[in-house]
């Protein structure tokens, strides 16, 4: 569908929307607008006109007919202009909350309720949609270019923006509320694992040491609840993999922002209105096997492709990377289990936590604290197996010590002082890390 024919839908959308209850004087301005911007420019759009022509031909349109509105004031037309331009380009009235750099969630709870999430907090903003009808309009306008749908047949999807932002949405019947969308919003610059450092999520020396676990090919699991920042410590340990490598990412809607030359990304693919044509992330690791992969990144592994993947990682695919929710580095082995039992195959329990141990070197488990910080709170290795019991042991810690008078988390990271036992893997790659790195007495920083 071309920029012009996207408008013109979006336009007559609007203008249909004549049923519902009144709730502002410029309601019938704004529909009379609406049709005239469409009859202006249809056809006289300049066929590679980008988004900020066609945004100036709009404004000086809806400015010209406005001219003739005594009884508006400036900042009225202002407000009208950028509302009619929102609805027709972008993404209606959340447009400038997905602007601002300062905002990293926005949720919208039905038509009346939109909130945002602005340094690890929740705000309720003033913005607000004119009825549900604008806000199904703003949904179609998300996932219509990436292939998805929503409908009462599908009420829910999972989708991204152009920038790579994040975007679920849930609508009635199953959402009493009305239509909702949840959008994280990612940097356009992704963070560096200097920003970490400087964010306070790791220290140096923690990120020291996990770029030698991505060089010497390890295994590794980056669990954490929702919102930790799961997919951004992924990025960053991708970073690490060296420029000669092939990488292929495996998600389910394309997040991951890796700049790496050899690279391959692959998106899971829903039903369509028949049922068919699905392809599940599990498919898409069982083929990924067969394109010469130097590394494996699934975006989020959720149920039976976790026995692909430790299948994988088992047969030769090392340095894969992956991430879970979980609510520390135990419960993330014991999810693993769970997902592998999810695949439909009667697998003792004891040999799937063999293969588990066998294919996990590390997990780094992200938490989010109380002041909307994230923080790596264990890097644990997996040692092994005794008896019908995996083992771990933690590397570094992240000790809280307590909540300042502005409700900052304090705290402080550990090294436990043990040395892990894939250390030799180092050596082998020519990897040398300072010898104190690991020391429990003054380790910590």
């Amino acid at each position: 569908m071309s920029l012009l024919e996207r408008l013109q839908k979006n336009m007559e959308s609007v203008v249909a929307q004549q049923a519902a209850p009144e709730r502002d004087p410029y309601k019938e301005l704004r529909a009379e607008l609406h049709k005239k911007v469409i009859s202006e420019l249809s056809g006289s759009q300049p066929a590679g006109a980008g988004m900020d022509e066609v945004a100036a031909n709009i404004e000086k349109l809806v400015l010209q007919e406005l001219a003739v509105q005594n009884g508006m004031s400036r900042l009225e037309k202002e407000r009208l202009v950028e509302e009619i331009i929102n609805d027709a380009i972008g993404y209606g009235p959340i447009t400038p909350l997905l602007n601002d750099p300062g905002i990293s969630e926005v949720m919208v709870n039905g038509p009346d309720m939109v909130f945002i999430e602005r340094k690890g907090n929740l705000e309720l903003t003033d913005i607000k949609f004119r009825d549900n009808d604008h806000v199904l309009n703003i949904i179609e306008k998300i996932v219509a270019p990436i292939g998805r749908r929503v409908d009462e047949s599908s009420p829910m999807v999972d989708a991204r923006l152009p920038d790579g932002s994040r975007v679920n949405v849930i609508i009635p019947p199953l959402s009493l509320t009305g239509p909702s969308i949840t959008i994280r919003k990612f940097f356009k610059d992704p963070l560096t694992v200097e920003d970490l450092i400087k964010l306070g999520t790791m220290t140096a020396e923690m990120a020291e040491f996990l770029e030698a676990c991505v060089k010497a090919r390890l295994n590794i699991v980056v669990s954490g609840g929702t919102g930790s920042g799961k997919t951004t410590m992924l990025n960053v340990l991708s970073s690490f993999i060296p420029d000669n490598e092939r990488i292929i990412t495996i998600e389910d809607s394309a997040e991951l922002q890796l700049r790496k030359r050899h690279l391959i990304t692959l998106e899971s693919r829903p039903p369509n209105i028949e049922g068919k044509g699905a392809v599940t992330i599990r498919d898409l690791v069982r083929n990924c096997l067969r394109m010469r992969p130097d590394r494996i990144v699934v975006g989020e592994v959720r149920s039976g492709e976790a026995l692909d993947m430790l299948q994988a990682m088992n047969t030769g695919h090392d340095g894969s990377l992956t991430t879970g929710h979980a609510n520390s580095p135990r419960d993330m082995l014991s999810r693993l289990e769970t997902m592998v039992l999810m695949a439909g195959m009667e697998i003792p329990v004891r040999a799937i936590r063999e293969q588990i141990a066998s294919a996990i070197d590390l997990i780094i488990h992200q938490g989010r604290m109380r002041d909307g910080t994230r923080k790596i709170t264990h890097i644990t290795e997996v040692q092994g197996m005794e008896g019908d019991v995996i083992t771990l042991q933690d590397l570094f810690v992240f000790r809280q010590t307590g909540i300042d008078a502005n409700g900052r988390v304090m705290g402080r990271f550990e090294a436990t002082g043990i040395k892990p036992r894939f250390i030799e893997q180092f050596e082998a790659y020519g990897i040398e890390l300072r010898h104190d790195l690991f020391n429990g007495d003054g380790g910590y920083w």
